[in-house]
């Protein structure tokens, strides 16, 4: 049984490379389950001081108020834990991530729930996931110099644990289904 969390981070709805090759990738994959997350669709909230303070309290010691400030970022740590597979749709704007993209890492990156520190540095607790990533972009190539949405979401991945991390240019992806 596999599920798949299904991650569109691409702000375009139609005609969207990044989101025909991660269909692609799904029928691919067949998994059981898909969990699907699209943050054109549901834009993401952007971290304030109230999260940023309360993200670092101790599970134990959150108040009603706590857990509401934190409930999205729950949920969306929720499905990563659930999955055993992450494919994530890449629009590569302006050099990088799109800020929806970012705003779910700034959600789900957190201290002691998805990664910890130790005195030999961090250790993500999301281990045993898989990574697929669909990399689309009008003119930077993925993994040239002037790109650096890949090598970020490839180091975000693996601070949380997740170490199988497989990229495609997502251009390639939809070709290959011609």
């Amino acid at each position: 049984m596999t599920t798949v969390l299904h991650i569109n981070a691409s702000g375009t709805l139609t005609g969207s490379t990044s989101r025909a090759a991660t269909a692609r990738l799904l029928e691919d994959l067949a998994p059981t389950r898909v969990i699907t997350r699209d943050l054109a669709e549901t834009p993401l909230p952007q971290v304030d001081e109230t999260w940023i303070t309360t993200r670092l309290i101790p599970q134990d010691q959150l108040t009603s108020d706590d857990r509401a400030v934190l409930a999205l970022s729950d949920d969306l740590i929720a499905e990563i834990q659930a999955a055993d597979v992450i494919v994530i749709g890449v629009p590569i704007y302006n050099f990088a991530i799109s800020a929806a993209l970012k705003l779910w890492i700034d959600l789900i990156a957190r201290p002691g729930v998805t990664f910890r520190y130790t005195s030999e540095g961090a250790i993500g607790l999301l281990e045993g996931k898989r990574a697929i990533v669909a990399v689309a972009s009008g003119g930077v190539s993925v993994d040239s110099p002037a790109d650096f949405a890949t090598p970020h979401l490839r180091q975000v991945l693996r601070f949380i644990g997740v170490e199988d991390i497989t990229v495609h240019a997502a251009k390639d992806v939809v070709d290959q289904a011609a």
